[in-house]
């Protein structure tokens, strides 16, 4: 199996445990749904360029900031003063992130947004493909 395969599939079992970790902590499954477009916002580092863009997006999609934001709630919980919503913002992130990269949006390049680290997506991809098959 390949590396990219077998990462997107990690990933998918990253969202299912994000699912079962809102269910079973007590939040409404579909606060993963009503967040999940708010981390995309990164993606408006591009109107200013392929650098800044690449690395907004990156940063946000990520595991590093809602793994902190996720330990800093569960450390709040633990000392008596749960904080819900940073809960569930930590999960929801990292739903988000998992389900991008299960279906192939990986981190991406300064090349352009279509340049990922889990290879090309979009109409670089379908251009690649084109150019490959008439070889």
């Amino acid at each position: 199996m390949k590396p990219v395969t077998t990462q997107r599939i990690e990933s998918a079992a990253v969202a299912v445990l994000a699912v079962v970790v809102t269910l079973a902590v007590g939040y409404a499954w579909w606060w993963l749904l009503a967040l999940f477009l708010l981390f995309d916002l990164s993606m408006l580092g591009y109107l200013r360029g392929p650098h800044l863009g690449a690395a907004c997006y990156n940063l946000v999609h990520s595991y590093t900031l809602p793994a902190l934001l996720g330990a800093v709630a569960v450390a709040a919980a633990a000392a008596g003063e749960p904080i819900d919503w940073l809960g569930i913002l930590a999960v929801a992130w990292v739903f988000h992130v998992a389900l991008d990269r299960a279906l192939g949006y990986g981190l991406k390049t300064t090349e352009g947004f279509e340049h990922t680290h889990l290879g090309l997506i979009g109409q670089a991809r379908r251009a690649h493909q084109v150019t490959t098959r008439e070889r």
